[in-house]
């Protein structure tokens, strides 16, 4: 489950992750009404989030970290929301991960200066999608659920490789001088 953390849209993406294939199973928006005061607002946004955890019952919730601007009051109030929802998943008992939006588009496109049509279009051909760009906060969210996916195979494929450089008693090695240690016959001198 990605999310795209706001004061006044919220976005979300989820996605399905079978194997080395990855399809979206819903993505959309929390518009929040800004006649209600940041509290009503907050509490919208946790009832969303919930929403969506009974519903679907995610594996993992990614979210995208604020980025940092020059109004300090717009930074605590994205970060209320960003709490919130953060906050929500791990009273559901979902492990939390959290990427920068540069991060988020390095990831997707392979560019972390990227434009949003670029990484939308990315997002079409990954996920074999055709409609035209939804709203951008959920076309970010999905971003972020892509991204988090990438991560994690990218982690699992680095852990596979240290558990394939064993050691000559069969343990694992952990850095140059346990395989130095371990494996004498190995190593040349200069």
């Amino acid at each position: 489950m990605g999310i795209d953390p706001g004061t006044l849209v919220m976005g979300y993406g989820l996605i399905l992750c079978t194997g080395h294939r990855v399809s979206l199973i819903e993505m959309g928006v929390l518009k929040l009404p800004s006649s209600k005061d940041a509290y009503q607002r907050l509490q919208l946004i946790h009832k969303k989030v919930s929403e969506l955890i009974r519903l679907h019952q995610p594996h993992d919730f990614a979210i995208e970290a604020p980025f940092f601007g020059k109004n300090v009051q717009s930074m605590l109030k994205l970060g209320r929301a960003q709490g919130v929802a953060i906050a929500t998943a791990m009273t559901a008992g979902i492990p939390v991960s959290e990427y920068s939006p540069k991060k988020v588009k390095q990831s997707i496109t392979g560019n972390g200066n990227s434009e949003k049509e670029q990484v939308w279009k990315m997002l079409q051909n990954l996920l074999h999608l055709e409609e035209e760009i939804p709203a951008y906060d959920a076309s970010d969210a999905l971003a972020v659920a892509v991204c988090h996916y990438f991560q994690h195979k990218l982690s699992d494929r680095m852990a596979e490789n240290t558990d394939r450089t064993v050691g000559k008693k069969g343990k694992k090695v952990s850095g140059w001088a346990a395989f130095v240690r371990d494996n004498p016959g190995k190593v040349r001198s200069r």
